[in-house]
């Protein structure tokens, strides 16, 4: 599996986002990613994280973990261009 976890206070900015607590900026985990572990080792790591954080597990072979990326960008810039109206 791979794994990539984010802050779960990334979401809060979405529509009808459940609200998460906002953390210092320094303990912010903006994203983080490994390859190739159990879904054990994922969620220790996950649960591990100096912050609250979404884990995201992906499958190994179907190419998702590059557009979990991909996804997020779009997200993230669709939400600035709201921030600004």
């Amino acid at each position: 599996m791979n794994a990539i976890i984010e802050a779960t206070e990334h979401d809060n900015s979405c529509i009808d986002a459940d609200q998460a607590e906002e953390i210092s900026p320094l303990a912010v985990i903006d994203h983080d990613r490994r390859d190739n572990v159990s879904v054990q080792e994922a969620i220790h790591w996950a649960n591990e994280a100096q912050c609250p954080v979404t884990l995201y597990i992906y499958d190994v072979t179907d190419g998702t973990t590059a557009q979990h990326f991909d996804s997020t960008g779009k997200r993230l810039l669709e939400t600035d261009s709201k921030a600004g109206e």
